[in-house]
């Protein structure tokens, strides 16, 4: 198979999808890989990496479309790459098409495979590529939040950890998942007292036994939520409904019980965000002040972490590339019922419910793997 990575777009992503040591191992499958010139640069791998490791490297973004069969990505197209999108041409990428209704119509009309990082699904109901860059955003989370508690960021002029003889800050984390997770050890690591709140009453008895003393675990609820915002220096949203809107646990209306300066960091924002005045930022104006609470919602956070962020995310996500490459999209996602989960859109129909439900579009529950 022909596969190309083109250089990421989006704003300050300076991650790489696919390694030297991937093309390496692309290679050893028989397949010819193009990289756009200075892709991994970000990351930390140069041009002669990756010609060395077999890879073709071409010019321009728009050669590496042209001719690719599989564009492997780390974040979703943005407009300017739309029009080079081919029908039928195999996108992997995370799409997160629950919070952008104009990506999903220009992939439907493009008439494109997309299979999405975010919803590759295990057994276990686990999502095995949305892992490692959840582990990077949660950990991530606290690191921007700490940093934003200080007051000539606008924030309340707070040490996360204290000092002694100084309480030190309440952090308020919503959602038991792999970035809730993360940032509470975090958060507790640096000395923060911490509440962690989740739906499920299992996972929160699991955080109880593992987490430090300095983290309490709580039901979430309305009523849980609206009393515990009051007293919280710094709140992460970290809930996840795979390949759907996240819900919004904090209203505007909420934002007035808040002491000023207090710092929300939405890491759900890239699904709609958990927090409701919270829209996607970027690296370069990461926030914003609402009712003088400081908003965070960098919608591609591990991006600020190229190099840990690619070698984790590549970890993850070249063993399925390589089912693809060698199987072909439908014969690799007939055979492997993790990645046909991800399969969002092909052939001009949404195969995802989460994302038909957020656009009101028809929803194809079966698909037809013709060449399996």
């Amino acid at each position: 198979m022909i596969i190309g990575v083109p250089k990421e777009i989006k704003n300050n992503e300076n991650r790489v999808a696919l390694t030297p040591a991937g093309v390496s191992e692309m290679k050893k499958h028989g397949h010819t890989v193009y990289v756009q010139s200075t892709a991994g640069l970000g990351s930390g791998f140069a041009d002669a990496e990756y010609a060395e490791a077999g890879a073709i490297v071409l010019p321009t973004i728009e050669e590496v479309y042209a001719i690719a069969e599989m564009i492997i990505k780390v974040k979703e197209p943005i407009a300017s790459e739309y029009p080079l999108i081919k029908k039928d041409q195999l996108l992997f990428t995370y799409f997160h098409f629950a919070s952008s209704e104009e990506l999903t119509h220009a992939m439907l009309e493009k008439g494109a495979i997309c299979l999405a990082y975010e919803t590759v699904e295990k057994t276990d109901r686990s999502l095995p590529l949305l892992v490692p860059m959840s582990e990077v955003a949660g950990r991530m989370a606290i690191q921007q939040g700490a940093k934003y508690l200080e007051k000539p960021l606008k924030g309340r002029g707070i040490l996360l950890g204290g000092v002694p003889g100084v309480p030190p800050a309440k952090v308020l984390v919503l959602g038991g998942g792999i970035v809730g997770t993360q940032a509470a050890k975090m958060a507790a690591g640096l000395g923060a007292q911490v509440t962690i709140m989740d739906l499920s009453l299992p996972r929160l008895r699991q955080l109880d036994d593992i987490m430090p003393a300095n983290v309490n675990t709580e039901m979430s609820n309305h009523y849980n939520i609206t009393r515990a915002i009051k007293e919280a220096d710094l709140i992460v949203g970290a809930v996840l409904i795979p390949g759907a809107k996240a819900p919004h646990l904090i209203t505007r209306d909420m934002l007035k019980l808040m002491r000023p300066g207090t710092v929300v960091v939405d890491v759900a924002v890239d699904q709609g965000g958990c927090i409701e005045t919270c829209t996607p930022t970027t690296h370069e104006n990461p926030t914003f002040i609402i009712d003088d609470i400081v908003h965070y919602c960098v919608a591609n956070m591990p991006g600020a972490v190229p190099y840990t962020s690619t070698l984790a995310l590549t970890n993850a996500t070249l063993p399925y590339a390589v089912q693809l490459a060698n199987k072909g999209w439908e014969k690799a996602c007939a055979e492997n019922e993790e990645l046909k989960k991800g399969l969002n859109v092909a052939n001009g129909k949404i195969l995802y419910k989460g994302v038909a439900e957020a656009w009101n579009l028809p929803f194809n529950e079966e698909i037809v793997l013709a060449n399996a």
